[in-house]
């Protein structure tokens, strides 16, 4: 019977453990998770959302503050046009993200950034190109375009000198959306590295309708996979959701895949970066908490927990702070959102949106719980401990246990031990 460990990924010259922790944001894949997972001869992603307030985190910068500050005479007004990022903030603030994680990293393996072009930040084009470059720069050893076509989004780094040895892949949900990227950059002479095939079964946002339920992962891998041999197109293809054991991966190294991209299972190590308490809000989980709605100002489908704070809420937008979902004109579906509902019950103090959520916000706080179709089987990966909690796991723990398993079991982390009166 075959483990992970009886495959690997190679991109370039390298060879790897064909295990991709994928990027969740805002910094629930951490530094020290993408760390980990290369140490182990893996590949990690931190996300580049919000990397100002992650940059701030780690290293008590004030890029946050300091924009606000700037625009604070603008809090009270529906109009955000106005709201922009400093760019040269911006490249400073990824740059510091990237290169402390990069110094830091040790093992085989290698770290990736995840870059999604539906950050729009009131100014796509511009926004992006910064983003895109300073971690380059910063000497990230990949970079995965994700949330969005990014039909562009290669011209914006085609004169960086390294554009054709840091690695670039592509997220899609679909053939149809791999080929319109292909044919896009055709004139780059500059093929992807890799390309995660992401099914209806992941976290967070989707790249399905509201639909997903109708759609296959197993089926898409398949219909992809076919049109790369078709056109002699010899690049990594990586299938992610809804791969909950290392059986499950097996079954697609088996036929074909180069690697699995999983994540939902790290969100209970100790390395992820949501605080202890929404945790163990993952661990109680039961099928019916994990639901797919339209809460997501950026237009796609978003998988949650049904108790997410978040949901619901009806805070005022914080667009001069932060503004990360801004499109080019300063406009944000939540916005209107929330101006509706402020219009239709003049003279409350508080009210709730129940159609759109601030994403910026509550996603900084921590108050939207994105995670995997699976997350209910959480549970079953760990202990409970005399307190009722269950035991948080080690990214190695979770790691290793994809890495060696096989027959469909997960490893339990080993009992905590028990303190004695001498």
């Amino acid at each position: 019977m075959k483990r992970v460990d009886d495959f690997r990924l190679r991109l370039g010259r390298r060879e790897l453990v064909p295990i991709v922790i994928g990027g969740m944001g805002v910094d629930i894949s951490t530094a020290e998770l993408a760390l980990e997972a290369a140490r182990l001869g893996g590949v990690g992603h931190i996300s580049d959302a919000m990397v100002p307030t992650v940059a701030d985190r780690r290293f008590q910068t004030h890029f946050v503050s300091e924009k606000l500050k700037l625009y604070k005479y603008n809090v009270a007004n529906s109009d955000k046009s106005k709201v922009l990022f400093d760019l040269g903030r911006l490249a400073e603030a990824t740059q510091m993200h990237v290169g402390r994680t990069m110094e830091a990293k040790r093992g085989s393996g290698l770290i990736f950034i995840n870059c999604m072009e539906k950050l729009t930040m009131n100014s796509p084009k511009d926004t992006l190109r910064v983003r895109l470059r300073a971690a380059l720069d910063a000497g990230i050893d990949g970079i995965t375009l994700s949330a969005g076509l990014h039909l562009g989004s290669l011209a914006l780094i085609e004169d960086h000198p390294r554009f054709r040895d840091a690695k670039l892949g592509i997220i899609v949900s679909s053939l149809r959306a791999l080929t319109l990227f292909l044919r896009k950059n055709a004139r780059l002479n500059r093929l992807p590295d890799y390309v995660i095939v992401e099914g209806p079964l992941a976290g967070g946002h989707l790249g399905f309708g509201m639909d997903w339920a109708k759609y296959d992962l197993r089926a898409i891998v398949s219909e992809v996979r076919d049109y790369l041999g078709a056109e002699k197109l010899d690049i990594p293809l990586i299938p992610a959701g809804g791969i909950f054991t290392g059986s499950d991966a097996v079954s697609f190294l088996e036929n074909g895949s180069a690697a699995v991209q999983v994540a939902t299972r790290f969100t209970v190590s100790r390395e992820c970066g949501l605080p202890e308490d929404v945790k163990q809000e993952y661990f109680k989980a039961s099928e019916q908490d994990v639901e797919v709605n339209a809460l997501s100002p950026t237009g796609y489908p978003m998988r949650m927990l049904k108790g997410s704070p978040g949901i619901g809420a009806g805070i005022r937008p914080n667009c001069e702070a932060y503004g990360y979902l801004l499109d080019g004109t300063g406009n944000c579906a939540y916005i209107k959102a929330y101006n509706a509902e402020v219009a239709a019950h003049p003279g409350e103090k508080k009210i709730s949106v129940k159609d759109k959520t601030c994403l910026c916000t509550h996603m900084r706080n921590f108050d939207i719980w994105t995670c995997g179709h699976y997350a209910y089987r959480l549970k079953d990966t760990s202990r409970r401990l005399a307190d009722g909690s269950y035991q948080l796991l080690s990214a190695e723990h979770v790691f290793r246990d994809y890495q060696f398993s096989t027959d469909q079991q997960v490893t339990l982390p080993p009992a905590p031990a028990i303190a004695t009166a001498m």
